[in-house]
């Protein structure tokens, strides 16, 4: 394994969970590890809600925004280590050829821009989803990549998907 990953976060809208786990890895994980993120039929907007728990972790969010994932498929796309998709309907999709052969897993997390009901219930679900993904990438971060082989890293991001 190298010394320095790219990661890739997929939903299909990238206007929440991958934008929120794009900014938490490149905090938490810099300078190891530099993340992405992508939709299948980006909104072409970020969540104010998503922004709004970034910004109380103190996290930046400068520079995010919703994107297809079509430009991480093409030849001057960075090399990509690892892909996640962190919805339910992006797993369920054809996903672009990855140049490289990144290892890949789903980490499922619900959808907090489908709650309906007060503000304070709707910003609850963008926590939670927050919450989720920031203790799946603080378990991938613990993995001591450079001596574990391919398998293992496969089956530990795997099981870190089911967290």
């Amino acid at each position: 394994m190298p010394v320095h990953y790219n990661v890739l976060f997929l939903c299909t809208g990238n206007s929440a969970r991958s934008i929120m786990a794009e900014a938490i890895m490149n905090y938490k994980g810099r300078p190891t590890f530099t993340a992405y993120s992508a939709g299948s039929h980006p909104s072409g907007t970020v969540r104010p809600e998503a922004l709004r728990e970034l910004e109380e972790a103190r996290l930046p969010t400068a520079g995010l925004r919703s994107k297809s994932w079509d430009e991480f498929a093409q030849p001057d796309a960075p090399p990509l280590h690892f892909v996640f998709t962190v919805c339910d309907n992006a797993a369920r999709e054809a996903c672009p050829v990855w140049p490289g052969q990144p290892m890949t897993a789903h980490w499922g997390v619900p959808d907090p821009a489908a709650v309906r009901g007060t503000p304070d219930e709707v910003q609850r679900a963008f926590r939670e989803a927050f919450m989720m993904l920031d203790r799946r990438i603080s378990l991938l971060l613990s993995l001591p990549l450079m001596s574990l082989d391919r398998l293992a890293i496969q089956k530990a991001i795997e099981h870190i998907g089911k967290q």
